[in-house]
């Protein structure tokens, strides 16, 4: 059975959400471990502000990846 995949165009959507999901996954787990350890509700709370993490995140990456892109270009040399 062949996965039907998305069209090319929606990369530029794709790479930001994917990103924000897994950055804010591991930033928010270190983040609530450091500051209530590995208690009872670690894992509701970590959830909780993963949420709120992500919905931060993802429309930052929309914004901010194009000034990425730009600021990388003028340190690297041309191909």
């Amino acid at each position: 059975m062949k996965i039907k995949r998305l069209p090319a165009r929606t990369a530029s959507l794709l790479m930001p959400f994917i990103l924000s999901i897994l950055m804010t996954f591991v930033v928010s787990a270190v983040a609530t471990m450091t500051n209530m350890g590995p208690a009872p509700g670690f894992l509701g709370k970590w959830m909780s502000a993963w949420g709120l993490s992500w919905l931060i995140a993802f429309p930052t990456l929309l914004l901010a990846l194009p000034l990425a892109r730009r600021i990388v270009l003028s340190l690297v040399e041309r191909a």
